[in-house]
């Protein structure tokens, strides 16, 4: 009897691992096919989320979004400003707006082209540097030339070092491009390390190839498009999720604010469907950059540390996941 239940038991792991499975007992005694082995963490008994990926939410207030502890042993606010699509002055502008309004975590990467207005925003402000968290990324298409690119964006952004970098989607030659950061890492340049746009297949094979474990993917989540399976995998990983597009992108963002279940439960808490989509975000343990040069939609969108979804609206919102995603990865 004892031996068929060994057999049976590790048939049914083999099937999971076969399948990408994202089941957990929630222990940490030994790696299992969940637990993905390769990357170090600096400070692995570090830790201020809970086993499930969740922040404490409640250190935060409304223009001052609470940190979280990286794998990296390094601290990152929650919630930022996204970057992409702004330029020269009306970024500048909108990043000067948002350090007034208590932003401290901005998001920029190669391929946007904004990474100088940033850096010049970041200067100006009279902020000292370490109270900012600047992400930046590599583009595939400068994954052969890694060192390059990252000396050209550290000298773009000019302001010393990068808090973190990464690949920004996955592509030829990301492996080597990523040791190439991790040893940019070794010399002070950047601190932190992650990806975007890696899902459970690609950061399964991704992991046992690096020395430093990413401390965030980031990737597209919305109402329409949560990722569950995926968030639960990244938390038990200790990986931070980050969702871009939170308000399901260019083109779509009317239609989501118009939806009626996010209507209803924004008019109970006196908020907007924006404000609602950021906490449900942040409540799963989904860090969120909305990005916005309208100082009262920034302002709006970090004010969210003033009320909380009960456990019936959380489960409202999760039920409008259509698998419908935005963008094409």
């Amino acid at each position: 009897m004892m031996k068929r239940k060994l057999l049976f038991f590790t048939m049914l792991c083999c099937m999971a691992l076969s399948a990408n499975a994202c089941g957990t007992d929630g222990t940490h005694q030994q790696t299992t096919e969940n637990e993905i082995t390769g990357g170090s963490d600096v400070n692995a008994n570090d830790t201020v989320v809970s086993g499930e990926g969740l922040f404490d939410l409640t250190t935060g207030e409304n223009g001052k979004p609470p940190v979280i502890t990286l794998s990296s042993g390094y601290t990152m606010p929650v919630l930022g400003l996204g970057t992409y699509s702004l330029h020269g002055d009306e970024c500048i502008n909108a990043i000067l707006s948002a350090i007034k309004l208590g932003y401290r975590k901005f998001d920029t990467a190669t391929f946007y082209g904004n990474e100088e207005e940033v850096g010049e925003a970041i200067r100006r402000s009279g902020v000292p540097r370490e109270e900012f968290f600047i992400c930046t990324k590599l583009y595939p298409n400068e994954f052969g030339h890694a060192e390059e690119a990252i000396e050209a964006s550290l000298a773009k952004l000019d302001i010393g070092y990068v808090d973190l970098m990464l690949l920004h989607h996955p592509g030829r030659n990301d492996v080597e491009a990523y040791k190439a950061m991790e040893r940019a890492v070794a010399a002070g340049k950047i601190r932190s390390l992650g990806v975007s746009n890696y899902y459970i297949k690609e950061m399964t094979e991704f992991l046992p190839k690096v020395s430093i474990k990413p401390v965030m993917t980031q990737n597209e989540i919305h109402p329409y498009y949560q990722e569950k399976e995926v968030r639960e995998f990244m938390h038990r990983n200790g990986i931070v999720i980050e969702g871009w597009y939170p308000f399901g992108g260019r083109g779509y963002t009317k239609a989501m604010f118009s939806n009626e279940t996010l209507k209803e439960i924004a008019e109970a808490h006196g908020k907007s469907p924006a404000q609602v989509i950021l906490r449900w975000d942040l409540q799963h343990g989904v860090a969120v950059i909305p990005g916005s040069s309208n100082p009262d939609h920034q302002k709006e969108n970090i004010s969210v540390f003033d009320f909380e979804l009960t456990p019936e609206e959380m489960a409202r919102i999760d039920a409008l996941d259509r698998n419908e995603k935005h963008d094409w990865y």
